[in-house]
C-alpha cells in the first residue's frame, strides 16, 4: 500500500499508484485543473485510512470518508476542492460504559466498552487488532471519540476511535459456512434467488433494468442489522434519490428512522476515478468493522462494473497490459461481469 500525498498549494488529496526510479506517479482524488509544475507535494506518511468508531451510522460520506453534510454546512451546496473534514465528529460526546475491569487482560477484538450509537444499535468499542495487554486504567461517562477510555501496561492508550487502512482486510480467524438465509423482504428474491447471510450475490443486467431499485429495496427491507450502501460511479440523479429518500424512511423492524442503521458512501460518476476506486474499499472497511462487533451487515455496492471501470482507467494510465475485455490483468473476471454484489 502506497502513501497518501497532498498535492499543490491547495493540498489536494491523492494516492501514490506507481514508483518508477525517482519518479512517483500520484492519482489525485479531486479535480486537478490549474495544477502547475513546481507546486509542492507533501507525503502524509500513511496509506488511505478511515476512522472507525461511534458516529458512522446515519452519516453520508464521499469515497474517501469525508462527511458530506459537514462539508455542505461549511461551504454550501457547491463543495470546492481541497477541503477536508474528519470522518468522525470531534465535538459529539458519547456515554461510554466499560466492559472490562482494571487488571483484566485485553486482546485484539475484545469488547472494551459500549455506547448507544442509535436507538436500536449498540456500538461495541473494540480493542484494536494485534493489541494485547493488561488494563491499568479504565474510564466511564460522557467522552469524545478521541478521549482516552482505557490504558494498558506499557503506556498504550486506547480511545473509541480506530484508524484502519482501507486496502488491508480486518483480520479474521476463519470463515463460517453460510447457513442462515437472508430475508430480503422481496418474496420473488427469497423464493427464486435465496441469499445466505455471509454469502454474496450479483444483480446483472443492462441499463435501466432495475438493478439500483432492487438494491434500494434490499437496503430498506432486508433483515440485516446494519446496512452499508455504496454508490460507486452512479449517476447523480440516482444517488440524489437515495440521499433524499433514505433519511425519510422508517425502519419496518424497529420503527426508528432507517438511517440510524445505515451509512451511505456517495461517489457519483462525475467524481475522479481514483475516489471511485477507493469508495468500495472504504465501504468494505466500514462493513467489516460492524461485522467484528457481531452484527449482520448488508453491504450494497452499486455498481461493481463502474468500480472495475475505474480500475481499468487507472491501469491504462500506468500502461499496464489489459486483460480480457479490457479489465486489468489482476482483476478477477467475475468482478468485471457482475453489476452489483
Amino acid at each position: 500500500m502506497y502513501d497518501v500525498m497532498l498535492v499543490g498549494t491547495e493540498q489536494l488529496m491523492g494516492e501514490v499508484i506507481q514508483i518508477l526510479g525517482e519518479k512517483t506517479v500520484v492519482q489525485v482524488y479531486e479535480e486537478t485543473s490549474g495544477i502547475r509544475p513546481g507546486e509542492p507535494v507533501a507525503d502524509t506518511g500513511k496509506p488511505l485510512t478511515v476512522e472507525l468508531g461511534p458516529g458512522l451510522l446515519g452519516n453520508i460520506y464521499d469515497g474517501v470518508q469525508r462527511p458530506l453534510p459537514v462539508l455542505q454546512g461549511v461551504m454550501g451546496d457547491f463543495i470546492l476542492r481541497g477541503v477536508r473534514a474528519p470522518g468522525l465528529s470531534r465535538d459529539r460526546q458519547w456515554a461510554f460504559k466499560p466492559a472490562v475491569e482494571e487488571g483484566a487482560q485485553a486482546r485484539g477484538g475484545q469488547i472494551l466498552g459500549t455506547v448507544q450509537e442509535a436507538k436500536n444499535v449498540e456500538h461495541r468499542v473494540l480493542v484494536p487488532p494485534n493489541v494485547t495487554g493488561k488494563v491499568t486504567r479504565v474510564r466511564s461517562g460522557n467522552m469524545k471519540v478521541d478521549d482516552i477510555v482505557a490504558e494498558l501496561d506499557g503506556g498504550r492508550k486506547l480511545t473509541m476511535k480506530q484508524d484502519w487502512p482501507v486496502r488491508q482486510p480486518r483480520p479474521t480467524k476463519n470463515r463460517m459456512m453460510p447457513s442462515v438465509p437472508l430475508i430480503t423482504g422481496q418474496r420473488v428474491m427469497d423464493f427464486l434467488f435465496p441469499i445466505a447471510k455471509g454469502g454474496t450475490a450479483a444483480i446483472p443486467g443492462g441499463f435501466g433494468t432495475g438493478k439500483t431499485v432492487s438494491e434500494q429495496q434490499l437496503s430498506k427491507w432486508c433483515d440485516a442489522q446494519v446496512v452499508i450502501y455504496i454508490g460507486c460511479g452512479e449517476r447523480g440523479n440516482e444517488m440524489t434519490e437515495v440521499l433524499t429518500t433514505f433519511p425519510k424512511l422508517i425502519d419496518p423492524y424497529t420503527g426508528a428512522p432507517l438511517m440510524e442503521r445505515m451509512a451511505l458512501i456517495a461517489n457519483t460518476s462525475n467524481m475522479p476515478v481514483a475516489a471511485r476506486e477507493a469508495s468500495v474499499y472504504t465501504g468494505m472497511t466500514l462493513a467489516e468493522y460492524y461485522r467484528d462487533m457481531g452484527y449482520n451487515v448488508a453491504l450494497m455496492a452499486d455498481s461493481t462494473s463502474r468500480w472495475a471501470e475505474a480500475m481499468r482507467e487507472i491501469s491504462s494510465r500506468l500502461e499496464e497490459m489489459p486483460g480480457e475485455e479490457g479489465f486489468p490483468a489482476y482483476l478477477s473476471p467475475v468482478a468485471g461481469i457482475s453489476r452489483s454484489p
